[in-house]
């Protein structure tokens, strides 16, 4: 007698035939995604190819201009800046604010240490003939009632607090827009004794008598009532010697800048400041 087993019981696989045309279809769809995205990178990088180089003709007369007519004199700044870029390869700032930039790259030059910048300037009421900066992007902003939002790890005013009338509107501004543990450089014209409310205007001014805008000279009064508004304190202040006259701006530049001490003949000083 031959015996007929019964069919095994065979798993249905129908679903593969509905899966597959799914499954093709998403591998299409990313591909496309992928396709579409290089697309869009190279229209992106050609775009701004052709606006870089059109942007550099727009330029030309400006780099002419400054190569035509450079500064007059030379000044501080590499002093200054060698100060600020100690300090900030020091504490190592994520974020950073640059009070009072006007023309220069200053914040372009940090920003490329990898640190996130931001930078304000009183645009409107302080800069005469038009403003532009070909460097950074500057925010309308005055620091001394400050709309800015966020806080920073580090704030930076380069030579610029000698031309802010109100400089303890402007201290409060700085320290209210810092993080806890944060810190504040300063440069500016300095006497440990006098204060000068336009060095400018002084009979004995070597320069700036045409300038649209104070030049004060601060001294150990003034930084002490800094402090005392805003709970500071000074990590670090060094002087220079920069003019062979008193005071700043008198007698004749000394180059390269010297450092001194606050108790010889200084004219400038750089600070780092913290809270308490």
């Amino acid at each position: 007698m031959i015996m007929l087993s019964a069919p095994m019981n065979r798993p249905n696989l129908g679903f593969l035939t509905s899966f597959t045309p799914h499954f093709s279809v998403r591998i299409q769809c990313r591909q496309s995604i992928r396709t579409n995205t290089i697309i869009m990178k190279s229209i992106i990088e050609y775009f701004f190819g052709v606006y870089e180089k059109l942007i550099q003709i727009l330029l030309h007369p400006v780099f002419y201009k400054e190569n035509k007519y450079p500064l007059k004199r030379k000044n501080e700044r590499a002093n200054e800046f060698a100060f600020a870029f100690t300090c900030i390869a020091e504490k190592s700032p994520d974020t950073l604010l640059d009070v009072g930039t006007g023309k220069t790259s200053f914040p372009h030059l940090v920003q490329n240490c990898g640190i996130k910048v931001t930078a304000i300037d009183k645009i409107t009421g302080y800069w005469t003939g038009g403003f532009s900066n070909r460097h950074f992007k500057i925010k309308s902003d005055d620091i001394t009632n400050p709309r800015i939002g966020q806080k920073f790890d580090m704030i930076t005013c380069i030579s610029v607090l000698e031309h802010i009338p109100a400089h303890r509107e402007a201290l409060k501004g700085m320290f209210s827009l810092l993080n806890p543990g944060g810190q504040i450089i300063l440069t500016f014209p300095y006497n440990e004794h006098t204060y000068h409310a336009d060095i400018y205007r002084h009979p004995q001014a070597g320069y700036g008598q045409q300038h649209p805008f104070i030049g004060q000279v601060y001294s150990r009064n003034e930084l002490n009532s800094w402090l005392a508004d805003n709970g500071g304190v000074i990590l670090k202040q060094i002087y220079y010697e920069a003019f062979t006259g008193e005071f700043w701006t008198m007698g004749d530049p000394i180059y390269p800048l010297r450092e001194t001490t606050a108790d010889a003949r200084h004219h400038l000083t750089c600070l780092l400041l913290a809270k308490s």
